[in-house]
């Protein structure tokens, strides 16, 4: 509709001579009812109808000699309002002589009244022609401005064709400050493509390069957890490709008023394109795990330890004591938890768990029922080049917090293990596999306290990780690094990792190492050109990807089993239970206690690394300078 009104060529100034004459035309009209009192049996006579005749025909003469409709109307200026009020007065002058002059049968009817009808159409004439002048400069300004506006919109694809969809395309028409103009859909399902939707076309993903050449299509919005996750996927990397903004919008519940906010709408993160479905829990085991439970989180400050506490809080636990050494960022968590109105369901205790004797003092004064462990010692690199630490923290320390939990009869013992400590290639994932053999062999030696091991891959976001680092370096301008062109990792992100350990916690009886679906194993090469073309750039051309080869200890990719190990499911399709070989508890406390004291007298490296080959016999050193039979010092 805009686009027939509104268009940036001129009227024809024959259209508007026209406009004018009907409005004159209706005007005398007006003027002679309202003169005679609206009698109009005495008005529709031959008589009065010529003089409207020869108003008319005097008004075009002198409207074409004064030109006042040759100007392009959506202009007019003061001086053509002037014009039309001179060629009014000149036409009811002209046509007031001409009807005195003229003698016509029965002209004593009009002649009572014409006088009156000339001055009211005087007014009502020059009154209309203005406001039409006026009205049209006025509308096209409002269509230009109108126009111009729509034409500034970007256009936009939103991706499935469900009730969601549908809502986030109404609430962008609706919103009166979007500047975003909504295309169509995109879904491939046969039954929905090529149709339309409240006047919108699905598309297929295939046809998303036609539409960014054909409509310039600016973004993709998807909707956070679709559940079309391949398909969602399958577009968005097709937008990547064409150099398509991609961004994501909450679900509709979590919209504010029940409106969707333009602020609501956060940039695509490297997180949304692992191709994982979502997670289901069975909330009300945690629930019934967890509530009115005293519980103990180390590690509490790091990325893992803080996102247990956020979500243990949901279950409605007596408390959550908040154990760990990092001062700063402790103190964060507890003014976060604060803000939240969480901070009466916390105590926040400051300690090492290498300090036994404080951590005695906190059991003595939270008796905690409730152990999720996760404090550690996880840098790869950092622990080969000190593995006198490694084991302090990642052995001795989880041995001292394992034994308290027997003394204080703790209902469950949670230790959050790692993909690394699978046939260990470095001196980090070796000190999580002895902690695993510790707690599995406590488990089973003591009947009262459940010891359950969780072991997942690498976390999106977590401090030190690869996809912070690879922001901080794309925000320096570059090169990105990474250590081998075709070294893979899972990942999940911190939050999936957190369900599937509370999920994991509620269901173990003790004993078990649970092993979470990691999805597939994401290439590095390939994360470092997502997230280069996620930030608008161009790989290799923007920001160059360097390899600077394997770091000590690193594999090229990583396992969730052991070779000796083997699967079984559980209710939860996302975790699944090793199988082991259980050890004996006084072997391995036997074995703990020579490595413990090792690293206690500060041996060598070399005499510690030997004696964790030798309680974990897969051990095997890659790429580190502890290859082979002959271990070599570390400065």
């Amino acid at each position: 509709m805009k686009k027939i009104f509104y268009t940036e060529k001129a009227y024809s100034r024959w259209l508007i001579l026209m406009v004018d004459q009907l409005i004159v035309t209706w005007a005398l009209l007006i003027s002679f009812l309202m003169a005679n009192r609206f009698e109009y049996q005495e008005f529709f006579t031959s008589e009065s109808l010529w003089y409207v005749g020869l108003y008319s025909l005097i008004a075009i003469v002198v409207f074409v000699t004064m030109r006042i409709h040759t100007g392009i109307i959506r202009y007019s200026s003061t001086d053509d309002m002037f014009r039309v009020l001179m060629a009014v007065t000149l036409t009811s002058i002209f046509f007031g002589v001409t009807s005195k002059l003229l003698v016509l049968p029965k002209l004593h009817l009009i002649e009572k009244w014409l006088n009156i009808a000339l001055i009211f159409n005087f007014f009502i004439s020059t009154s209309l022609l203005i406001i039409f002048r006026i009205s049209i400069k006025h509308l096209f300004e409002y269509l230009r401005k109108d126009f111009q506006l729509e034409q500034k919109k970007e256009v936009v694809l939103i991706y499935g064709s469900d009730s969601a969809s549908i809502l986030i395309k109404n609430a962008l028409e609706s919103g009166a400050e979007s500047d975003l103009k909504v295309l169509g859909f995109v879904d491939d399902k046969q039954d929905k493509v090529n149709k339309s939707i409240e006047r919108k076309k699905v598309y297929a993903s295939s046809q998303i390069g036609f539409l960014k050449s054909k409509f310039s299509v600016g973004k993709l919005v998807v909707m956070e957890n679709h559940t079309d996750v391949e398909g969602m996927h399958r577009a968005i990397n097709i937008c990547i490709e064409k150099d398509i903004k991609v961004v994501s919008v909450p679900p509709s519940r979590q919209w504010l008023d029940g409106r969707l906010s333009l602020n609501q709408f956060r940039a695509l993160r490297i997180e949304d394109l692992l191709e994982r479905e979502p997670i289901v829990l069975n909330k009300s085991n945690i629930y019934k795990e967890l509530r009115g439970k005293r519980v103990l989180v180390t590690g509490a400050a790091g990325s893992i330890g803080s996102e247990v506490v956020r979500q243990v809080l949901s279950y409605n636990p007596k408390y959550v004591v908040l154990f760990d050494q990092a001062e700063t960022p402790l103190h964060e968590l507890q003014l976060e938890l604060e803000d939240n109105f969480l901070g009466s369901l916390t105590r926040v205790f400051m300690g090492s768990i290498q300090n036994e004797k404080r951590l005695r003092q906190m059991f003595d004064l939270y008796r905690p029922e409730m152990i999720f462990h996760a404090a550690a010692c996880k840098h790869v690199p950092m622990m080969e080049s000190n593995p006198m630490e490694a084991v302090s923290t990642n052995v001795s320390g989880t041995r001292t917090l394992a034994d308290l939990a027997v003394e204080y009869r703790v209902d469950k013992f949670v230790m959050i293990s790692t993909d690394k400590a699978v046939n260990p290639t470095n001196v980090m994932g070796a000190s999580k596999r002895i902690a695993e053999m510790y707690t599995q062999s406590l488990s089973h030696w003591q009947p009262f306290t459940k010891f359950i091991t969780t072991r997942f891959g690498n976390v999106l976001g977590s401090n030190g990780s690869v996809v912070p680092r690879f922001k901080s370096q794309i925000e320096q301008g570059g090169p990105i690094t990474i250590t081998h062109p075709d070294i893979t990792r899972y990942f999940m992100t911190i939050p999936e990792a957190v369900q599937l350990v509370l999920e994991a916690s509620a269901i173990g009886n003790g004993g078990e190492i649970f092993i979470f679906d990691m999805g597939k194993p994401v290439r590095i090469f390939d994360l470092a050109v997502n997230m280069i073309k996620l930030a608008g750039l161009v790989p290799e051309k923007d920001i160059q990807i360097v390899c600077t080869g394997l770091r000590p200890g690193e594999k090229l990719f990583e396992e969730l089993l052991n070779k000796e190990e083997y699967n079984i499911p559980t209710d939860n399709a996302k975790i699944k239970i090793s199988k082991v070989i259980h050890h004996d508890f006084n072997y391995i406390r036997n074995e703990l206690e020579e490595l413990v004291s090792l690293a206690s007298a500060s041996s060598t490296n070399q005499a510690i690394v030997r004696k964790m080959k030798d309680i974990v016999p897969e051990f095997n050193s890659t790429n580190s300078l502890y290859k082979g039979s002959e271990a070599v010092i570390l400065q």
